[in-house]
């Protein structure tokens, strides 16, 4: 993929997976649920919908299957507003689906079932997902959860955080899902693709489970996410998870205004 300089045609890109998400008509084991109703799902989509219906210019880049529910995820982002000219079909790959309970998440009997192994997203590499579609923004919006899907999708991450002239704003949400990451290689992953970035999202019990970290300052403070040099910009943890913290502590946004905590999570 060659880096050519930033268009800037809309205010943010957003590249992932989304998925067509199956949500049960009550509580109760997936085995008990007698039927389910569809929603759609996926991080960066989810931004690139609030961005749209805030009155931003936001683009999804991603890959999706020739088949209705990729069909659906396409007309039901765009209906936000959401630039939706980059997503491609995949013949021969399916559009992902996920099936949950109606439980709190953090519940110890929550059920998660995805069926995106062999994805039309998972297929998104240097080669397939064209460079222009992602330097249409100021600011490119990625996830962890593209790094774990395959290694292909890992090295269009490891491309896309490259210091290199010219890129657009990198925001990253480190979104970490070990149950993604079977060979226990997340954290390191995830820590060198934040190190990349200029913008980091990340919940207090991510920093926890990722790399040991506990509360604002330990994230802010740690030689861990102070090892290597350049570092991002600014760092702010996921609502819910104690509140926003910035790393370094004395950054800002670009143009000085400070962080504040915005809701990614699908």
């Amino acid at each position: 993929m060659t880096v050519q300089p930033t268009s800037a045609g809309v205010d943010v890109v957003c590249l992932g997976e989304s998925m067509v998400t199956f949500l049960p008509s009550r509580s109760g084991r997936l085995a008990d649920v007698p039927s389910f109703d569809r929603a759609i799902g996926g991080a960066e989509s989810n931004v690139a919908c609030a961005l749209a219906a805030a009155g931003h210019t936001a683009k999804w880049v991603s890959r999706v299957g020739a088949d209705g529910f990729g069909e659906h995820l396409v007309e039901a982002i765009g209906a936000y507003g959401v630039d939706v000219s980059a997503v491609r079909r995949d013949v021969s790959r399916p559009t992902g689906i996920y099936f949950r309970t109606a439980d709190d998440r953090e519940a110890a009997d929550h059920e998660v079932l995805y069926y995106r192994a062999g994805s039309a997203a998972s297929a998104m590499s240097p080669d397939t997902v064209p460079a222009e579609d992602l330097r249409a923004g100021r600011v490119l919006h990625l996830s962890g959860i593209t790094a774990a899907l395959s290694a292909d999708c890992l090295a269009l991450m490891r491309e896309l955080t490259a210091r290199v002239p010219g890129r657009p704003l990198v925001s990253f949400d480190v979104n970490y899902r070990p149950g993604l990451w079977r060979d226990g290689r997340g954290p390191e992953v995830l820590l060198d693709l934040a190190r990349g970035a200029d913008l980091v999202f990340v919940g207090e019990d991510e920093a926890a489970g990722a790399w040991g970290l506990h509360g604002a300052e330990a994230i802010r403070e740690s030689p861990v996410t102070r090892a290597r040099s350049p570092r991002p910009t600014a760092s702010a943890s996921a609502p819910g998870c104690g509140g926003s913290s910035r790393w370094p502590p004395t950054s800002t946004r670009p143009g000085g205004s400070p962080v504040s905590p915005v809701r990614t999570r699908s």
